[in-house]
């Protein structure tokens, strides 16, 4: 597709810009006493968290500054991200999982001059300015604090979010304040969200979609639940009384290997991303009471671009739901999901630069293939740089995929291409395995009743015990395994080739 990037340097030029009051300073009037950041040991109110922002601002006050957050989830993280808005800077949310040494390496990719960084952490990061703990103010504020400059120009940057790099480098995506505005704005439109509820952070800051749910809440003043570490997640949902949960694969998985109870009573809404959820898990799990919905998004929309809502059917909370307000979709004559609107990022950062590669009539191509029937609902095919070819034949991985998984032995399922002399490449698949366990032979079987045999993969792995669980799994990582010719092996199928 013919198409253009715009190259920009980074600014915020106020002057003639759409501007909204700042979300916290509304909360903060029209519900002052509510809960706004919950946690296992403080609670702090709407009227408290205007406060510790505007202190904590103050104390960080520089011009133009440009500041990486490098912390696990916590209250104060919250706090701190908040306090930047105030500063006219761009914050920038690090991967907590990255090694120090990549951490850095990013940081400079998108010049950045100031670091926030507990006090006893800060190995590594002696280029760049430090800004301690001890630097903020303290959490006493006088009740009549105000936030300076209480308004939000919607084109200014906020946020710098890296992609999670599954398929390549990760790539540095910068947003602006309209677009978290309004992915929060549809997002709660489309699954209500009000004063009262409560919604578990039990995604990390560092990723789009646990921010969102902090800019999803402050439009709604609702309350922020940050989780004690390790717990569980059928324990958070019960402990916190919560409302609304945005979960991953995985942590759906975890829940319903716990005894079967009843649901959370408190909890209405439990969305779940990814494009790689068994249909077999999403009917275990509504068969059991979970309020389960299924979205669609990425990192450059400002998290989702389509989700089921209220009224949805079983059928249709299986796919990937309908497109939100405030976003734009279409399918190209190739299959690929095409985005836009005002949700969509202002570019990818290099340094003080900014490119925002857009198709010539002002899309972005996801690189996702999908489909639309005819209520508008998508469903998700797999990634474009995922499928390869084998002896001429088109295939894509996650419907192999898919299938896998809906074998009742079989958690999580990893199909990718390894070099081949006769048809150019075969596919290899990694299998987390629960009881009854299959062998290499029954998942034969099994796919071949209803995949064709050019897309049976030609041999089954173990999943690595020490692939830790992400938001997505690292396909760079597996397909290095799969090359090296892992040995942990459940058998291999080379009898039939084609």
């Amino acid at each position: 597709m013919p198409g253009a990037t715009v190259s920009m340097p980074i600014a915020c030029a106020k002057s003639g810009m759409a501007e909204i009051r700042c979300p916290l300073e509304v909360a903060a009037e029209r519900h002052p006493g509510r809960p706004a950041i919950l946690s296992v040991s403080r609670m702090l109110s709407y009227r408290e968290l205007r406060c510790r922002v505007a202190t904590t601002s103050a104390a960080l006050r520089q011009a133009g500054i440009r500041a990486g957050i490098v912390a696990p989830n916590h209250p104060d993280y919250i706090v701190r991200l908040l306090a930047v808005k105030g500063l006219g800077a761009v914050c920038c949310p690090m991967n907590t999982r990255w090694p120090r040494r990549r951490v850095v390496e990013m940081l400079r990719r998108i010049d950045c001059r100031h670091v926030m960084v507990e006090a006893t952490d800060e190995k590594g990061f002696e280029a760049f300015n430090r800004i301690r703990e001890d630097t903020f103010a303290p959490a006493a504020a006088a009740p009549d604090v105000e936030i300076q400059d209480s308004a939000m120009p919607l084109e200014c940057p906020a946020t710098i979010l890296f992609t999670s790099g599954s398929s390549g480098a990760p790539k540095a995506v910068l947003h602006s304040y309209g677009n978290h505005y309004y992915s929060a704005l549809g997002a709660n439109l489309n699954l209500p969200l009000g004063a009262g509820d409560r919604w578990l952070l039990n995604l990390p800051l560092y990723h789009v979609a646990g921010l969102g749910i902090v800019f999803r809440c402050l439009l709604a003043g609702a309350s922020v639940v940050v989780p004690d570490r390790g717990e569980t997640l059928d324990v958070a949902l019960r402990r916190y009384r919560i409302t609304h949960v945005s979960a991953v694969v995985t942590q759906l998985y975890r829940l319903m290997e716990q005894p079967e109870s009843a649901p959370c009573e408190t909890l209405r809404y439990m969305v779940l991303g990814g494009s790689e959820i068994p249909r077999t898990l999403l009917n275990r799990a509504m068969a059991r009471g979970l309020p389960v919905f299924t979205t669609y998004g990425c990192t450059e929309m400002a998290s989702q671009v389509t989700a089921a809502g209220v009224g949805a059917t079983p059928g249709q909370r299986s796919s990937s739901g309908k497109l939100l307000p405030h976003r734009r979709l279409r399918i190209s004559e190739a299959g690929e999901i095409l985005v836009a609107g005002p949700t969509l990022f202002l570019g990818y950062v290099e340094g003080r630069r900014v490119s925002r590669p857009l198709s010539a009539e002002g899309w972005f191509v996801t690189g996702d293939l999908g489909r639309l029937d005819e209520e508008g609902y998508l469903t998700v095919i797999g990634r474009r740089d995922n499928r390869f070819s084998s002896g001429g034949e088109t295939i894509h991985p996650e419907e192999v995929e898919r299938t896998l998984c809906e074998h009742a032995g079989v958690e999580r399922a990893l199909v990718l291409p390894v070099p081949d002399g006769e048809f150019g490449h075969r596919g290899v698949a990694f299998v987390r395995l629960r009881a009854p366990r299959p062998d290499a032979s029954t998942l034969e079987r099994w796919l071949r009743q209803t995949l064709p045999g050019y897309m049976i993969p030609i041999a089954f792995y173990h999943w690595p015990d020490s692939e830790h669980e992400g938001m997505k799994i690292d396909r760079a990582r597996f397909r290095r395994l799969a090359l090296e010719g892992p040995k942990e092996s459940v058998g291999e199928n080379r009898q039939e080739r084609h």
